[in-house]
């Protein structure tokens, strides 16, 4: 299963750095439009949003909707430092927080309101949802009802993929099967670009600095897209909000679409590595997974191949790195997630679940010992939402899910806390749930 790197190969895996499993995580303080000169170290960059402010620093604020369209400067205290779960106390204490419920009203029975995408903002204080029947929606985490949280409309088909710039909290960029890509400002709810890729666009995935941006097509196509602010960005006092630094704001901001790169197999998802490009390494790399059941690790922005990861028995569909750098996730059609490691590019181990499925999205947890997968075809969920520790790929916990006919469409773990959100499909029958949001220790427990 494992592949031998190339010696150019070796030049990726320079970029991340491994963290045992006791490391601390390093303290570096993140805005949302800022870029620290110490944060070009990969591992910096990574934690960025580590001692940002976390969700449950909001309650009690205003609803969602009001709060994103306040412009005042407002000075907010870094979040304490995070307490790191040892495997043996995560089951005790994962089991002993509670899961929020969050209902769309569009959502009018079984089926009818699939969520295919989640995506935090860097902060933790936003989650957006993208659903197959066009409804974009921002939620607050601490405010469950969905009077706190902001449509976006303007997509004419389902939703395939949403994601947050890394180094903005309040930009969100959206996919379509309608052939458009949007970028939005969240606080005023406004489009400020559309791009038309011309076809179904599916996937997407931020480089680290947040100035590229590569959208997948169904049609094998990959497609980058140049995101450029006027003015460089800037360092802010620690604990500034960063939603409300004028300078954040995208409306200024150019997006521009690239020459298309066509790909000769099936291309899936793809996800950039975690360095930032610099004036003395001006390259990147991206890792796009393929319907061969290979990973292809490839230079942006020249798209050449520098090494082939032979991941999978049957198509890879689902990718993400882990904020440590240590290990890069593949999930399969085979029912598997591979975890490679960067260092030699060899396969350590791999997950099962023992209910099966297609894996169609991965999600590690801030600190990259924990790792998640979703799989929406209908069952896979009948057992529970299984959580993997990495080091050792034993399964420490596993989250109840509703319905023997249950799927897991989509998961994603908070930037800088416990918290994980998932979403759930109850087609078929014996479903009595509508599905939707629901987010692991928001509505309570400590983590």
């Amino acid at each position: 299963m494992a592949a031998t790197p190339d010696k150019d190969s070796l030049a990726v895996s320079s970029c991340p750095k491994a963290v045992s499993e006791y490391s601390p995580i390093p303290t570096v303080h993140h805005s949302s439009n800022s870029i620290e000169p110490e944060l070009l170290d990969p591992i910096a960059s990574t934690f960025a949003s580590d001692t940002a402010s976390s969700a449950g620093s909001n309650a009690g604020g205003p609803p969602v909707s009001r709060q994103l369209l306040e412009e005042e400067d407002e000075e907010m205290a870094p979040a304490p430092r995070r307490e790191l779960l040892h495997k043996d106390h995560f089951p005790i204490v994962f089991g002993g927080v509670k899961t929020q419920n969050y209902l769309d009203p569009l959502s009018k029975g079984p089926g009818s309101h699939t969520i295919r995408t989640l995506a935090w903002n860097p902060t933790g204080q936003l989650i957006a949802t993208g659903s197959a029947d066009r409804t974009l929606r921002i939620w607050n985490p601490e405010r469950p009802h969905v009077r706190y949280s902001t449509e976006l409309r303007g997509h004419t088909a389902g939703i395939e993929k949403a994601l947050f710039n890394p180094v903005r909290d309040a930009e969100l960029a959206s996919c379509s099967a309608d052939g458009t890509v949007r970028f939005w400002d969240v606080r005023s709810k406004t489009c400020v670009s559309r791009l038309d890729v011309g076809g179904e666009a599916f996937t997407l995935s931020w480089s680290a600095d947040g100035s590229t941006m590569i959208v997948g097509k169904k049609d094998d196509t990959l497609i980058p897209i140049s995101v450029r602010s006027p003015s460089s960005p800037t360092t802010h006092p620690d604990g500034v909000n960063a939603l409300n630094l004028p300078s954040s704001t995208p409306g200024a901001t150019t997006y521009t679409a690239l020459d298309p790169h066509p790909q000769t197999v099936q291309t899936n998802a793809t996800t950039f590595s975690w360095c930032m490009p610099t004036p003395e390494r001006p390259e990147q790399h991206v890792f796009v997974t393929t319907g061969e059941g290979k990973v292809k690790i490839m230079s942006y922005p020249s798209f050449d191949i520098m090494h082939t990861l032979n991941a999978h028995t049957s198509a890879c569909l689902s990718i993400a790195l882990a904020p440590t750098g240590r290990y890069l996730a593949v999930g399969g059609s085979d029912a598997l997630i591979s975890l490679w490691d960067t260092t030699d590019w060899i396969c350590r181990r791999t997950l099962s679940s023992e209910n099966g499925g297609a894996i169609r999205g991965v999600s590690w947890s801030f600190d990259g010992r924990y790792i998640v997968g979703a799989c929406d075809e209908l069952g896979c969920g009948g057992n529970g939402l299984e959580i993997f520790h990495a080091e050792s790929g034993d399964n420490v916990y596993t989250i109840p899910t509703a319905g023997i006919n249950a799927g897991v469409s989509a998961v994603a773990w908070h930037p800088s806390r416990y918290w994980l959100a998932y979403s759930t499909t109850t087609d078929g029958p014996g479903s009595s749930s509508a599905g939707g949001l629901k987010i692991v220790g928001a509505a309570g427990g400590g983590l």
